[in-house]
Protein backbone atom coordinates (compact mmCIF):
# COMPACT_ATOMS: atom_id res chain seq x y z
CA UNK A 1 0.00 0.00 0.00
CA UNK A 2 1.66 3.05 -1.20
CA UNK A 3 0.96 6.01 1.74
CA UNK A 4 1.26 9.87 0.73
CA UNK A 5 2.10 11.83 3.85
CA UNK A 6 1.40 15.26 4.56
CA UNK A 7 2.80 18.24 6.00
CA UNK A 8 -0.07 18.21 8.97
CA UNK A 9 1.28 16.62 12.03
CA UNK A 10 -0.86 15.15 15.75
CA UNK A 11 0.23 14.32 18.81
CA UNK A 12 -0.34 10.42 17.66
CA UNK A 13 1.98 10.63 14.22
CA UNK A 14 2.08 12.03 10.94
CA UNK A 15 -1.19 12.84 9.05
CA UNK A 16 -1.05 10.18 6.24
CA UNK A 17 -3.51 9.72 3.11
CA UNK A 18 -4.18 6.01 3.13
CA UNK A 19 -4.06 4.62 -0.25
CA UNK A 20 -7.50 3.54 -1.60
CA UNK A 21 -8.80 2.47 -5.16
CA UNK A 22 -11.67 4.26 -6.43
CA UNK A 23 -14.07 1.51 -6.79
CA UNK A 24 -18.27 2.00 -8.34
CA UNK A 25 -18.91 1.32 -4.42
CA UNK A 26 -16.22 1.06 -1.78
CA UNK A 27 -17.00 -2.10 0.42
CA UNK A 28 -14.87 -2.16 4.03
CA UNK A 29 -14.26 -4.44 6.34
CA UNK A 30 -14.20 -4.22 9.63
CA UNK A 31 -12.45 -6.96 10.75
CA UNK A 32 -10.40 -8.35 13.76
CA UNK A 33 -11.05 -12.18 15.27
CA UNK A 34 -10.08 -10.58 18.74
CA UNK A 35 -13.30 -9.74 21.02
CA UNK A 36 -13.64 -6.30 22.81
CA UNK A 37 -11.80 -4.00 20.18
CA UNK A 38 -14.64 -1.93 19.16
CA UNK A 39 -15.73 -3.38 15.60
CA UNK A 40 -19.34 -2.26 16.25
CA UNK A 41 -18.74 1.18 17.62
CA UNK A 42 -16.16 1.81 14.54
CA UNK A 43 -18.95 0.20 11.82
CA UNK A 44 -21.74 2.10 12.85
CA UNK A 45 -20.42 5.47 13.96
CA UNK A 46 -18.53 5.80 11.04
CA UNK A 47 -21.77 4.90 8.86
CA UNK A 48 -23.30 7.54 10.48
CA UNK A 49 -20.81 9.84 9.59
CA UNK A 50 -19.97 9.06 6.39
CA UNK A 51 -24.19 9.21 6.02
CA UNK A 52 -24.31 12.72 7.53
CA UNK A 53 -21.55 13.85 5.22
CA UNK A 54 -24.04 13.31 2.41
CA UNK A 55 -22.41 9.40 1.26
CA UNK A 56 -24.89 6.80 0.48
CA UNK A 57 -24.27 4.06 2.85
CA UNK A 58 -24.99 0.66 3.45
CA UNK A 59 -24.17 -1.18 7.01
CA UNK A 60 -24.21 -4.96 6.90
CA UNK A 61 -24.24 -6.91 10.07
CA UNK A 62 -22.47 -10.38 9.73
CA UNK A 63 -21.80 -10.68 13.49
CA UNK A 64 -24.87 -13.03 14.66
CA UNK A 65 -24.59 -10.89 17.86
CA UNK A 66 -25.99 -8.37 15.74
CA UNK A 67 -24.91 -5.19 17.70
CA UNK A 68 -24.95 -3.57 15.02
CA UNK A 69 -28.17 -4.19 14.25
CA UNK A 70 -29.37 -3.42 18.24
CA UNK A 71 -27.75 -0.08 17.72
CA UNK A 72 -29.27 1.07 14.77
CA UNK A 73 -32.38 -0.54 14.77
CA UNK A 74 -35.88 0.20 17.37
CA UNK A 75 -36.55 -2.78 19.10
CA UNK A 76 -40.21 -2.61 18.21
CA UNK A 77 -39.09 -2.51 14.45
CA UNK A 78 -40.32 -6.03 12.71
CA UNK A 79 -36.55 -7.40 11.40
CA UNK A 80 -38.17 -10.02 8.62
CA UNK A 81 -35.09 -11.50 6.86
CA UNK A 82 -31.63 -11.03 8.01
CA UNK A 83 -27.96 -11.68 6.96
CA UNK A 84 -28.69 -14.94 7.04
CA UNK A 85 -31.63 -15.55 4.92
CA UNK A 86 -29.28 -13.39 2.25
CA UNK A 87 -26.75 -16.03 2.53
CA UNK A 88 -29.02 -19.54 2.43
CA UNK A 89 -31.09 -18.20 -0.02
CA UNK A 90 -30.20 -17.75 -3.62
CA UNK A 91 -33.21 -16.25 -4.78
CA UNK A 92 -33.57 -13.53 -2.43
CA UNK A 93 -31.38 -10.34 -3.15
CA UNK A 94 -30.13 -7.06 -1.05
CA UNK A 95 -33.57 -5.20 -1.67
CA UNK A 96 -35.39 -8.25 0.20
CA UNK A 97 -33.47 -7.79 3.53
CA UNK A 98 -32.81 -3.75 3.71
CA UNK A 99 -34.12 -2.03 6.34
CA UNK A 100 -34.37 1.40 4.71
CA UNK A 101 -33.20 4.79 6.15
CA UNK A 102 -32.42 3.80 9.46
CA UNK A 103 -30.74 7.46 9.66
CA UNK A 104 -31.06 9.56 6.80
CA UNK A 105 -28.29 8.13 3.74
CA UNK A 106 -27.91 4.87 5.92
CA UNK A 107 -29.72 1.48 5.16
CA UNK A 108 -28.87 -1.67 7.16
CA UNK A 109 -28.90 -5.13 6.40
CA UNK A 110 -29.94 -6.82 9.71
CA UNK A 111 -28.68 -9.60 11.72
CA UNK A 112 -29.56 -11.78 14.78
CA UNK A 113 -28.67 -15.65 16.60
CA UNK A 114 -29.98 -17.46 13.18
CA UNK A 115 -26.90 -16.05 11.42
CA UNK A 116 -24.44 -19.00 13.80
CA UNK A 117 -26.26 -21.29 12.66
CA UNK A 118 -25.90 -20.37 8.66
CA UNK A 119 -22.58 -21.38 9.49
CA UNK A 120 -22.99 -25.10 9.87
CA UNK A 121 -25.10 -24.55 6.21
CA UNK A 122 -22.97 -22.68 4.87
CA UNK A 123 -19.93 -24.87 6.20
CA UNK A 124 -21.68 -28.12 3.53
CA UNK A 125 -21.74 -25.72 0.28
CA UNK A 126 -19.28 -25.50 -2.40
CA UNK A 127 -19.38 -22.11 -3.37
CA UNK A 128 -19.49 -20.96 0.40
CA UNK A 129 -16.93 -18.14 0.43
CA UNK A 130 -18.88 -16.39 -2.23
CA UNK A 131 -22.27 -16.05 -0.70
CA UNK A 132 -21.76 -12.27 0.00
CA UNK A 133 -19.91 -11.51 -2.59
CA UNK A 134 -22.46 -12.88 -5.24
CA UNK A 135 -25.15 -10.70 -3.54
CA UNK A 136 -22.96 -7.59 -3.74
CA UNK A 137 -22.02 -8.08 -7.52
CA UNK A 138 -24.59 -5.34 -8.63
CA UNK A 139 -22.80 -2.99 -6.54
CA UNK A 140 -19.62 -3.62 -7.87
CA UNK A 141 -20.15 -3.93 -11.55
CA UNK A 142 -23.29 -1.68 -12.19
CA UNK A 143 -24.37 1.32 -11.20
CA UNK A 144 -25.18 1.23 -7.05
CA UNK A 145 -27.33 3.08 -4.64
CA UNK A 146 -24.33 3.23 -2.42
CA UNK A 147 -21.10 5.11 -1.97
CA UNK A 148 -19.96 2.90 1.00
CA UNK A 149 -20.72 -0.64 2.04
CA UNK A 150 -19.52 -1.14 6.15
CA UNK A 151 -19.54 -4.90 7.01
CA UNK A 152 -19.50 -5.85 11.06
CA UNK A 153 -17.80 -8.97 11.27
CA UNK A 154 -17.85 -11.44 14.22
CA UNK A 155 -14.45 -11.66 16.29
CA UNK A 156 -13.77 -15.19 14.20
CA UNK A 157 -11.61 -16.25 11.42
CA UNK A 158 -14.77 -18.35 10.44
CA UNK A 159 -16.94 -18.55 7.06
CA UNK A 160 -18.58 -15.47 7.72
CA UNK A 161 -15.40 -13.46 8.24
CA UNK A 162 -13.90 -15.33 5.08
CA UNK A 163 -17.38 -14.41 3.21
CA UNK A 164 -17.15 -10.97 4.23
CA UNK A 165 -13.29 -10.78 2.97
CA UNK A 166 -13.89 -12.00 -0.54
CA UNK A 167 -16.76 -9.62 -1.25
CA UNK A 168 -14.77 -6.65 0.24
CA UNK A 169 -12.09 -4.45 -1.74
CA UNK A 170 -10.69 -3.07 1.91
CA UNK A 171 -9.80 -4.07 5.48
CA UNK A 172 -10.12 -2.06 8.33
CA UNK A 173 -8.50 -3.18 11.16
CA UNK A 174 -9.53 -1.90 15.12
CA UNK A 175 -6.59 -2.36 17.60
CA UNK A 176 -7.16 -1.99 21.10
CA UNK A 177 -4.16 -0.51 22.95
CA UNK A 178 -4.21 -2.93 25.98
CA UNK A 179 -1.86 -5.87 26.33
CA UNK A 180 -1.93 -8.73 23.58
CA UNK A 181 -3.73 -6.03 21.80
CA UNK A 182 -1.86 -7.61 18.55
CA UNK A 183 -2.94 -11.33 19.52
CA UNK A 184 -4.83 -12.65 16.67
CA UNK A 185 -3.84 -9.89 14.00
CA UNK A 186 -0.91 -11.71 12.72
CA UNK A 187 -3.66 -14.45 11.58
CA UNK A 188 -6.11 -11.95 10.63
CA UNK A 189 -3.12 -10.56 8.17
CA UNK A 190 -2.30 -14.21 6.81
CA UNK A 191 -5.76 -14.30 6.10
CA UNK A 192 -6.54 -11.20 4.48
CA UNK A 193 -3.35 -12.24 2.17
CA UNK A 194 -4.65 -15.59 1.49
CA UNK A 195 -8.00 -14.98 0.46
CA UNK A 196 -6.54 -11.88 -1.68
CA UNK A 197 -3.80 -14.63 -3.40
CA UNK A 198 -6.45 -17.27 -4.20
CA UNK A 199 -10.03 -15.43 -4.27
CA UNK A 200 -10.11 -11.98 -4.22
CA UNK A 201 -7.52 -9.91 -5.92
CA UNK A 202 -8.82 -6.66 -5.44
CA UNK A 203 -9.13 -6.97 -1.19
CA UNK A 204 -6.27 -4.90 1.02
CA UNK A 205 -6.04 -2.97 3.75
CA UNK A 206 -6.78 0.00 4.23
CA UNK A 207 -5.73 0.92 7.88
CA UNK A 208 -5.87 -0.12 11.27
CA UNK A 209 -7.36 2.08 14.37
CA UNK A 210 -6.31 2.20 17.86
CA UNK A 211 -9.30 1.84 20.08
CA UNK A 212 -10.12 2.56 23.41
CA UNK A 213 -6.87 4.66 23.62
CA UNK A 214 -6.44 5.63 27.26
CA UNK A 215 -3.78 8.43 27.31
CA UNK A 216 -3.04 8.38 30.90
CA UNK A 217 -1.95 4.72 30.67
CA UNK A 218 1.72 4.10 29.73
CA UNK A 219 0.44 0.60 28.20
CA UNK A 220 -2.00 2.20 25.69
CA UNK A 221 1.16 4.66 24.74
CA UNK A 222 3.33 1.80 24.67
CA UNK A 223 1.03 -0.48 22.45
CA UNK A 224 0.69 2.73 19.75
CA UNK A 225 4.43 3.01 19.40
CA UNK A 226 4.51 -1.16 18.64
CA UNK A 227 1.23 -1.18 16.21
CA UNK A 228 2.57 2.39 14.30
CA UNK A 229 5.97 0.13 14.16
CA UNK A 230 4.46 -3.18 12.93
CA UNK A 231 1.85 -1.62 10.56
CA UNK A 232 4.40 1.25 9.07
CA UNK A 233 2.39 3.94 7.00
CA UNK A 234 -1.03 1.99 7.29
CA UNK A 235 -2.14 3.06 10.63
CA UNK A 236 -4.78 6.21 11.02
CA UNK A 237 -3.62 9.16 13.07
CA UNK A 238 -7.00 9.12 14.69
CA UNK A 239 -7.41 7.32 17.81
CA UNK A 240 -10.57 6.46 19.51
CA UNK A 241 -10.33 7.31 23.26
CA UNK A 242 -11.68 5.12 26.12
CA UNK A 243 -14.79 7.17 26.49
CA UNK A 244 -18.25 6.62 28.82
CA UNK A 245 -20.36 8.29 25.94
CA UNK A 246 -19.25 5.94 23.93
CA UNK A 247 -20.08 2.97 25.93
CA UNK A 248 -23.35 4.23 27.00
CA UNK A 249 -24.39 5.19 22.91
CA UNK A 250 -25.72 1.74 22.05
CA UNK A 251 -27.87 0.87 25.37
CA UNK A 252 -29.95 3.98 23.95
CA UNK A 253 -30.36 3.04 19.99
CA UNK A 254 -28.35 6.07 18.98
CA UNK A 255 -25.03 6.47 17.07
CA UNK A 256 -22.30 8.73 18.99
CA UNK A 257 -23.07 11.55 17.38
CA UNK A 258 -26.91 11.40 18.07
CA UNK A 259 -26.39 11.06 21.95
CA UNK A 260 -23.30 13.50 23.07
CA UNK A 261 -22.55 15.08 19.92
CA UNK A 262 -19.69 17.03 21.40
CA UNK A 263 -17.72 14.19 23.11
CA UNK A 264 -14.48 13.16 22.68
CA UNK A 265 -15.47 10.05 21.07
CA UNK A 266 -17.44 12.33 18.63
CA UNK A 267 -14.60 14.56 17.63
CA UNK A 268 -12.43 11.19 17.12
CA UNK A 269 -14.86 9.61 14.96
CA UNK A 270 -15.45 12.89 13.09
CA UNK A 271 -11.61 12.85 12.43
CA UNK A 272 -11.57 9.07 11.42
CA UNK A 273 -14.10 9.49 9.26
CA UNK A 274 -12.29 12.58 7.11
CA UNK A 275 -9.25 10.65 7.20
CA UNK A 276 -11.00 7.58 5.37
CA UNK A 277 -12.72 10.17 2.56
CA UNK A 278 -8.81 11.76 2.32
CA UNK A 279 -7.59 8.03 0.55
CA UNK A 280 -6.97 8.78 -2.55
CA UNK A 281 -5.50 5.97 -5.75
CA UNK A 282 -2.26 4.80 -5.12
Amino acid sequence: MVVTPTSNTAATGSKTRLAMKEEATKIIAVANQKGGVGKTDLTVNISCQLASLGKRVLLIDMDPQANATVYLVPPDTEIVKTTADLLLDEELTLEDVVIRNCRENLDIIPSDVSLSACQIKLANDISMQFKLRKKLKTLVEGSSLYDYVLIDTPPSLGLLTVNTLTAATRVIIPIQTHYLAMEGVVQLEETIKKVKEDINPGLGILGAVLTLYDRRTLISKEVEGKVRNEFAGRVFSTVIPVNVRLAEAPSHHKSIFEYEPECNGAKAYRELAKEILDCQDA
